[in-house]
């Protein structure tokens, strides 16, 4: 099944570390397989493999600036480098790595009450420890046009779900890290269970 363009629009994006507004077009999208409100911010111009950074929604640290995970600093570090150097988000309907905000905020409670971790909270819900698909990014890129990209993320499932499903990856550059008292062990928990490429040697926040 492939995915077209539903509409595009121009919005001025201001991230909240910079000062500096960037012109961005918000790109809609139908035919998705997972037929959700995904959204893609193209930041112009693009190269022959523009970067491209595939974010999950996270109401708790994109928009209230949780300290208890990195997303919100990842977001605005990829808002602030593509609207300098040109780029592509994709911001995916995918809260709680696809579990949803009320079940991430009961893992968050078991996290809290009995010392879990961020996956094992999942499991203790009746979770697998990640519920994304990825294909719906793959299909987005498709639909704008776009099949060879280098991709920000320190997440080797992303890289290995969005080339199966057609898209070269040309390079993988990794975030920032921002890590902080509060997020370490749900850093240490990425990379323990799951491969992720951060370096947590600097020192807490």
């Amino acid at each position: 099944m492939s995915a077209s363009v539903r509409t595009r629009v121009n919005v001025p994006i201001r991230p909240r570390t910079a000062q500096q507004r960037f012109d961005a077009e918000m790109v809609t999208f139908q035919g998705l397989c997972d037929s959700a409100e995904h959204l893609a911010l193209v930041f112009g111009p693009l190269a022959d493999a523009p970067l491209v950074r595939v974010h999950s929604e996270c109401l708790t640290g994109d928009v209230f600036g949780s300290a208890r995970c990195d997303c919100g600093e990842q977001l605005d570090e990829s808002v602030a480098m593509f609207g300098r150097e040109g780029g592509i988000l994709l911001y995916l309907r995918q809260e709680g790595r696809g579990i949803g905000l009320y079940n991430k905020l009961d893992a968050y409670r078991l996290q809290i009450s009995q010392g879990l971790d961020t996956f094992a909270a999942n499991r203790a819900l009746n979770f697998p420890d990640d519920l994304r698909d990825f294909r719906v990014a793959a299909q987005m890129l498709q639909a704008l046009g776009v099949t060879e990209i280098s991709l920000v993320t320190n997440n080797p499932d992303k890289v290995s779900q969005i080339e199966k499903h057609g898209i070269r990856i040309r390079h993988v550059l990794q975030t920032g890290v921002f890590v902080n008292t509060t997020n370490h062990g749900y850093l240490r928990a990425k990379i323990d269970h799951h491969r992720h490429a951060i370096n947590l040697s600097q020192e807490l926040q």
